[in-house]
């Protein structure tokens, strides 16, 4: 048993309302504070010197400057496993050449698709580790990671070997999901309904049988995939016993509603979510999963927090990292630019990386700082909890803890 602290402001996150909008008056932040670890877990949080005096035979592990302490960030949507950079896509765009140009000239998804299928398992595995430990240092400690550069029964397979290799050689938790419905492949015998049943028949009992994944995933866009026939494969897809997500209403709207009836613990993207549909997500138990990477990527408008927050929903922020539309990859960042235009409260903001996003990666051991949960937690170097957000993903942490222990110090 240890005592991490004292904290000039610990945030525990807990007891916070799981949907709608959030006061920082509604935020748990201890003064003076500390955490007491046993194992993996949080046995207490409160007050250091009261904590020292209940604990007296506790290790004191001893913050000297002053410091806020919070629950380590999740980050549940990325795509962090592929070959290859688009950086010349993001220079064609910003040059004003559209997707149909850029896609003639070798660009676009297809190029990721390729690189992806050619690269070693070696090459995907220590890239994506160079990626995790690059989000470790930002204090992101549960990782979702995607397949869908792959598009071919060996390639997608090859992918999710590589997430599941790289779940053994890290402290971070990686939540594979298979988005093998990304997109049609350009070399696949057949239209998207004849791919989309390859799916379910070539490539999930694999993934089953291998436990590779426990989540599907599919676009449903015009460039991707149609809405019946997502809602058909979806089904299918939770029938093999998957849980669902979706890509939904990033260009055009109408799809965050499949994602609501066919049960999926995330709807993803919403940039071009209508009133409507923002009802629709709110009276559900479907997480609104903001990516403002890939409105920055893309310069497109951003997911409409604000409305969705008001009107009840569970919002959750991630990263969307991936090499064409969002190649950042900084959570903080991006969240604090969504936090500016969307009008968003800290509590908000932090809720939507910490325990909402947890919830829609149907995680119930962490995103809160309380007895009986992961000790994964994040230590910044500054007096004022503001800052983090304020700083804009600048100010880093000085420490990062997973299962209660030490993983990085920074400086």
């Amino acid at each position: 048993m240890k005592i991490v602290g004292p904290f000039t402001q610990l945030l525990t996150l807990d007891k916070m309302p799981l949907r709608g909008s959030l006061k920082d008056e509604q935020l748990e932040i201890i003064s003076h504070g500390a955490l007491v670890l046993e194992g993996n877990n949080i046995i207490q949080s409160g007050n250091f010197e009261e904590l020292k005096s209940q604990y007296p035979h506790a290790e004191i592990e001893e913050i000297k400057t002053p410091s806020v302490a919070l629950p380590a960030f999740i980050d549940a949507h990325t795509h962090i496993c592929f070959g290859g950079n688009r950086a010349n896509d993001f220079a064609m765009r910003n040059a004003g050449k559209t997707y149909l140009e850029i896609a003639a000239a070798g660009g676009g998804i297809w190029s990721s698709v390729q690189h992806t299928r050619t690269a070693s398992e070696e090459e995907l595995l220590n890239s994506m580790l160079e990626r995790i430990d690059f989000l470790i240092a930002q204090g992101t400690t549960t990782i979702e990671v995607k397949s869908g550069y792959g598009l071919d029964k060996n390639s997608e397979l090859k992918m999710l070997r590589v997430i599941q290799k790289a779940q053994e050689k890290t402290t971070a938790t990686i939540i594979p999901t298979c988005l093998s419905a990304h997109t049609l492949p350009k070399d696949f015998n057949g239209d998207s309904k004849a791919y989309l049943q390859y799916i379910i028949d070539e490539i999930l009992p694999v993934v089953k049988a291998e436990n590779l994944a426990q989540r599907v995933d599919i676009f449903i866009e015009k460039s991707a995939f149609g809405t019946e026939e997502s809602k058909a494969f979806l089904l299918k897809a939770k029938a093999l016993g998957f849980s669902i997500t979706v890509h939904a209403d990033q260009f055009t709207p109408g799809s965050s509603r499949i994602a609501v009836e066919v049960g999926a613990s995330s709807a993803d993207h919403l940039e071009a979510t209508s009133e409507e549909d923002i009802t629709f997500l709110a009276a559900s138990d479907t997480v609104a999963v903001a990516l403002p990477g890939a409105s920055l990527g893309l310069g497109e408008p951003f997911t409409p927090a604000r409305k969705l927050l008001n009107a009840g929903a569970i919002l959750a922020i991630a990263t969307d990292w991936n090499p064409g539309s969002a190649p950042m990859g900084n959570l903080i960042c991006q969240a604090s630019i969504l936090a500016t235009y969307q009008k968003l409260s800290s509590a908000e903001v932090l809720a939507g990386i910490t325990y909402r996003a947890a919830h829609a990666l149907e995680l119930s051991d962490r995103g809160v700082l309380a007895k009986g949960k992961k000790a994964d937690f994040v230590i910044y170097p500054t007096d004022n909890f503001q800052n983090i957000l304020y700083r804009q993903g600048t100010l880093l942490p000085s420490e990062v803890y997973i299962s209660g222990k030490k993983v990085l110090k920074n400086g």
